[in-house]
């Protein structure tokens, strides 16, 4: 519930507008999820507010820390679905990876979420939860505050749009976390016109593209949502989203031996990414059950990085976190 409409709820009990700012406070600023935690609201108005709210929240189910310091940890929703996110400590910074759907719809081949069945969106809310839950985590486990927020957890981002960037108006609102937009990233598979709506929106948050292929067939063949969000038009959205935001983009990209890494595909993925200005993170590939896809090694990857290296595109080689408890890229499937 936003400000303007708990201020209406509230009037309608007879209670001033002053009051629902104070219990909007808890809720967004200090994230309460009990009424009785109100201390400077009166006994009879938090037994009001319990008479006529609910405050459905996330549980954590199971924690799981990986020989490298990535923290899993399991969620439970109010209507009992499970949802996973993860914690990823680092030197210069501690990130929290959220998930925005029970499960996917998308179905790409090399993912065990996208194994799953989706089942809902989660509320901004239950969004929200989750980095709050986290933070805790890192606070309690590393005594550092969360540096970063990835919605690269369980589900498509752009499909929940509404509730996505309504948790982001929450945790960037001073009456929220107040955490900046700049150390916030949404990751997608690529739904062109959600891109350009969030350039239309004003967002300042960074943009992730899940590439993987920068061919249409090979983008087919292992990510369906490619037919009807073809690299052409997912090209033009990126543009059309550079131009309104000024804002740098993120290629993400998985190297499957013998799939995608060639010196081809290194040149169509330069063809691809130089549209606009841009920073491209190799991934190294998490293996999923029933999928036979491998990461690539050796040569060919080496031969692939010095090929981005030598048409001066900024490129990373991520390697993977958490995977021992299967927390990597890729691996969320509430496995527990």
């Amino acid at each position: 519930m936003d400000l303007a409409g708990l201020i209406a709820d509230m009037d309608k009990l007879g209670e001033k507008p002053f009051r629902a700012r104070q219990v909007y406070h808890w809720l967004w600023q200090k994230s309460s999820v009990n009424f009785d935690d109100m201390s400077n609201l009166s006994l009879a108005l938090r037994e009001k507010l319990k008479a006529h709210f609910s405050l459905p929240t996330l549980s954590t189910d199971t924690r799981q820390q990986s020989s490298d310091g990535t923290i899993k940890l399991r969620f439970h929703t109010s209507d009992h679905h499970a949802i996973e996110g993860v914690l990823i400590p680092m030197e210069d910074r501690m990130t929290a990876c959220v998930s925005s759907q029970v499960g996917c719809s998308l179905t790409c081949s090399f993912c065990a979420t996208g194994k799953m069945k989706r089942e809902r969106n989660l509320t901004a809310g239950e969004i929200y939860d989750q980095v709050v839950l986290l933070q805790r985590q890192a606070l309690q486990t590393y005594k550092l505050p969360l540096t970063n927020i990835v919605y690269m957890g369980m589900g498509e981002p752009l499909l929940n749009y509404a509730n996505v960037f309504k948790s982001v108006d929450h945790l960037t609102s001073e009456e929220g976390l107040n955490m900046a937009a700049k150390r916030i990233t949404i990751s997608t598979a690529g739904i062109a016109k959600m891109i350009k709506k969030i350039a239309d929106d004003g967002y300042k948050t960074k943009l992730a593209l899940s590439l993987h292929a920068a061919n249409d067939i090979k983008r087919n063949e292992i990510m369906p949502i490619n037919v009807s969000n073809s690299l052409e038009s997912l090209r033009e959205a990126l543009l059309y989203y550079f131009q309104k935001t000024k804002i740098p983009l993120t290629y993400e990209y998985i190297l499957f031996d013998k799939f995608n890494d060639s010196l081809q595909d290194a040149e169509e993925l330069y063809e691809f990414s130089r549209v606009v200005p841009c920073k491209i993170n190799i991934i190294e590939y998490n293996r999923v059950e029933g999928v036979e896809l491998q990461k690539a090694v050796g040569q060919r990857l080496e031969a692939f990085k010095n090929y981005l290296e030598r048409k001066s595109i900024l490129n990373t080689y991520r390697q993977s976190r958490g995977r021992d408890i299967d927390a990597a890229c890729g691996q969320l499937a509430n496995k527990g």
